[in-house]
């Protein structure tokens, strides 16, 4: 009875592991604006995407948009480095093309705080460049339940650093995405009931 135990358990406990993927989205260009009430990002176009749809996107063709907003202040200052809130909202759209959905294809907010991070500078100008990174959760374009994280690179803030408002470099968005408890319960019960007839087979 044990081992029969174990094996149910070991059962609903692969497809878990096996299922989950990933889906990379990279973004390029847009406004990043902020203050003590919160980053935003607008006009930022989707020029990536790995794991999902059939076609390519890029700069010259882009296949949709991602924008955010973060939750307030919550330490720091946006020159000098900053933590904001949770909350707020992430969504990363589709415009129908290179096999992605017309549409919204997540739509979370942001699920941590979110770390807003100068590092150091670049060029002989010493322009000041940023990173803001942060955990999201959502849900996909098919309904399901997923999180995942993002980072979001800025460039050319000059030597005085952030001051309210800047064009974004470039981003990257993975969202891992899981079946939802009910398939992975049916699944793991197709191969506890496999493992029975092949038990049964070996025994006669």
């Amino acid at each position: 009875m044990k081992r029969i135990v174990l094996m149910a358990l070991l059962a609903l406990a692969l497809p878990l592991s096996a299922l989950a993927s990933n889906v990379d989205f990279s973004n390029t260009g847009g406004t990043l604006s902020g203050s003590s009430a919160g980053l935003s990002l607008t006009g930022s176009n989707l020029t990536g995407v790995t794991g999902l749809g059939t076609g390519t996107c890029s700069t010259a063709a882009p296949c949709g948009s991602v924008s955010f907003t973060t939750g307030a202040l919550a330490s720091g200052d946006t020159t000098n480095g900053a933590v904001f809130s949770s909350g707020g909202a992430f969504t990363i759209t589709g415009n129908g093309t290179a096999g992605l959905p017309a549409g919204a294809i997540f739509t979370g907010s942001f699920t941590g705080p979110v770390t807003w991070t100068p590092l150091g500078t670049i060029g002989v100008d010493g322009t000041i460049f940023y990173t803001l990174s942060g955990r999201v959760s959502g849900t996909y374009y098919n309904g399901t339940t997923v999180s995942g994280a993002t980072v979001q690179i800025t460039f050319n803030t000059g030597t005085g650093g952030f001051q309210g408002s800047v064009a974004l470099g470039s981003g990257d968005t993975v969202i891992t995405t899981v079946p939802e408890p009910g398939t992975l319960g049916l699944l793991g019960t197709g191969l506890v009931g496999l493992a029975g007839i092949v038990r049964r087979k070996l025994k006669a």
